[in-house]
């Protein structure tokens, strides 16, 4: 079996409400998809971000590269790709999930089955919440956002923060926890708002108010700062979605960064990668929830991510990784696939048994909202 051709498609859907994080907005949700086609007719597919350079790299680097080699070569691929784009993890991530699609649907069973099979087949989702309005405070939104989820059977909701100064945003937070069931575990992030200073303080008191985990309050060019933070916090210290290699995951699990690393498929260079720091995490007694903030192909190599990963201690059923699962509008995940694959129940996901990723694209989505 040989690689026929490999396209991209670049979608772009205009948001009916501008949603964002502490420091943004978006207006748009993008998305770069991958498929790769092979001479006996399986396609597989592959999803990443669309940052700058990165339909180049796959289009004029990675694509005339790999058409004509077999796509079972997966280890030897993934090494070329990896030199070929000076270790470009957005790039290779993005292609690695078709790849391992094909191989799985060359052999007849899910990905999970190829690296000898999943820990767990449900996989505990939380939500994650699409961040600010513009044109509305978060009095006015956050607290109903949170309770219909929980209502919906979620076990976990992650709000973006950070926005407004801590002492408008925690007296919010503070009626959202005494409303939600204290089975809901409430997570937030700060998607790089604060400095140290502000950052223990909202660590603080978070912490009284019984929340799991606060993702990256500092900026995340070297994750500097983390561990000095990190040693003075009571509150689990939550981070790592932009880690491109495992050469960084290891670097910041050496210094200490953080007590949940949260590597995504889609940026660290694909599904192998996403295990291998997954297992490098466990050697330093740190969970790996992995990031997720796509459409539904990267959901679906999430998944299967999330069923493979170790526990982080012999106590079983003992914090198991979870599922993000953005809720923020995204027709690259509420249209892209055929029939309903991610079906939540109490607050579960089942992992998908078919073969691959386990999804059947409809590629008049991405005609219609082509870039």
């Amino acid at each position: 079996m040989k690689i026929a051709s490999v396209e991209t498609y670049a979608v772009r859907a205009e948001m009916a409400t501008p949603r964002g994080p502490s420091i943004l907005s978006y207006r748009q949700r993008e998305s770069v998809f991958i498929k790769i086609q092979t001479d006996s007719g399986i396609i597989g597919w592959g999803e990443t971000y669309r940052v700058a350079g990165v339909e180049a790299a796959i289009r004029d680097v990675l694509a005339p590269m790999l058409v004509g080699q077999d796509p079972l070569d997966g280890r030897r691929l993934r090494q070329q790709m990896l030199r070929a784009t000076f270790e470009n993890g957005f790039a290779v991530g993005g292609v690695d999930l078709a790849l391992h699609d094909v191989w799985g649907k060359a052999l007849g069973v899910p990905i999970h089955m190829l690296y000898g099979g999943a820990l767990r087949c449900q996989l505990e989702a939380y939500a994650s919440l699409p961040g600010y309005h513009d044109d509305k405070s978060p009095e006015n939104h956050w607290m109903a956002e949170v309770a219909e989820l929980a209502e919906a059977g979620l076990k976990g909701v992650k709000l973006r923060i950070g926005r407004f100064p801590p002492a408008r945003e925690l007296p919010i937070l503070a009626r959202i926890r005494e409303t939600v069931s204290k089975d809901v575990k409430l997570m937030a992030d700060g998607n790089a708002a604060y400095s140290s200073g502000p950052a223990l303080e909202v660590a603080r008191a978070l912490h009284q108010l019984g929340f799991t985990w606060f993702e990256e309050p500092l900026p995340q060019s070297g994750y500097l700062g983390y561990p000095e933070l990190r040693a003075k916090f009571a509150l689990p210290l939550a981070g790592g979605e932009s880690l491109t290699t495992r050469s960084q995951a290891q670097e910041v699990l050496d210094r200490g960064c953080f007590d949940i690393i949260q590597p995504d498929v889609s940026i660290c260079g694909g599904i192998a990668e996403c295990l291998f720091i997954g297992e490098l995490a466990r050697l330093h007694a740190v969970r790996c929830i992995p990031h997720c903030w796509g459409g539904g192909v990267m959901l679906a190599a999430t998944l299967q991510v999330v069923a493979l990963l170790p526990d982080v201690s012999r106590l079983p059923g003992g914090d198991p990784p979870l599922v993000e699962l953005d809720v923020t509008e995204n027709p690259f995940r509420t249209e892209l696939l055929n029939g309903d694959p991610f079906v939540l129940r109490d607050g579960y996901i089942s992992l998908p048994s078919g073969p691959g990723l386990g999804i059947e694209v409809d590629e008049s989505v991405l005609e219609r909202y082509a870039a």
